[in-house]
């Protein structure tokens, strides 16, 4: 048990662990600081938040663990701002997206003062805001822990138990390969969703009404925050583009099969589709 974990910046992720965190007995206390002065009043009124902080700093004084659910272009800068004030040999992790620069520049502000393990809990949602935050939410999800060469052990270790501990299904890779690994699996079908629904909005209006389950679900993710999500694309800009050169190279091929008439060959992709879909994990 931790004697006190700090989250700061709580959207969905933030309040899903806080919950996680007292619902699962891993804290004896859990603090929280929000940016606004209303949420924090929200908070204090939830039974999963002991107590709310005004500031970063004032929040990680006494803390074992803080958890950073801040938006991805965030994470450093407040990483940064609560390193002196750290207790010493606190752990800083974060929920962010992409891993890289994250990882490194977290890494080079503590500095000593305590130790960054970069974390990616696979487990978002369409949806936003703390209101919406979830104890279960990590069961049975994927969660990158990406150290690097030269990050404390023991720190890594208490992180993995960690999420571990919350239901994860805890994945450990350096910061590039999560990063090349999310780009095409979790960023390029968010842009291929929003691209998709972007380009339906010039048809006619009344298509949508008549848009089946097919749709839907290919799409589920397009009603994300865009703002939300283009921090996450100036992030991982590098392996995003990448992924969405490989993909173009795919569909082109599938529009010279189809319009060569090589139905063998249409049938051929289709099957291969449809092969790594079933040999998803339940």
């Amino acid at each position: 048990m931790f004697t006190q974990i700090t989250i700061l910046a709580p959207g969905l992720l933030g309040a899903s662990v806080a919950r996680a965190v007292v619902a699962r007995g891993l804290a004896k206390r859990v603090i929280i600081w929000a940016r606004r002065p209303e949420v924090r009043l929200l908070l204090e009124e939830q039974s999963w938040c002991h107590a709310t902080a005004e500031t970063p700093e004032a929040s990680v004084a006494e803390s074992d663990l803080v958890i950073i659910a801040a938006p991805v272009d965030c994470i450093v800068r407040l990483t940064q701002q609560i390193a002196p004030h750290l207790a010493s040999n606190a752990i800083v992790t974060d929920v962010g997206s992409v891993k890289g620069e994250i990882s490194r520049l977290g890494h080079a502000a503590l500095s000593g003062k305590g130790h960054f393990v970069g974390s990616h809990p696979m487990a978002g949602s369409e949806k936003t805001g703390w209101e919406h935050g979830d104890p279960e939410l990590f069961t049975k999800r994927t969660c990158f822990v990406t150290p690097l060469l030269d990050t404390d052990t023991g720190a890594v270790e208490t992180v993995v138990r960690f999420w571990h501990d919350l239901g994860s299904e805890v994945v450990t890779v350096s910061p590039d390969a999560h990063d090349e690994i999310v780009a095409h699996i979790s960023h390029l079908p968010h842009v291929l969703a929003a691209s998709l629904c972007a380009y339906l909005q010039g048809k006619n209006h009344s298509w949508r009404n008549y848009a089946g389950g097919g749709l839907r679900d290919t799409t589920r993710i397009a009603g994300s925050d865009a703002q939300l999500w283009r921090t996450i694309l100036e992030q991982n800009r590098d392996e995003v583009l990448r992924a969405i050169s490989q993909f173009q190279d795919e569909l082109q091929s599938f529009h010279a099969a189809l319009s060569n008439r090589d139905y063998p060959e249409v049938t051929a992709r289709l099957e291969r589709g449809s092969a790594y879909r079933r040999e998803f994990r339940p």
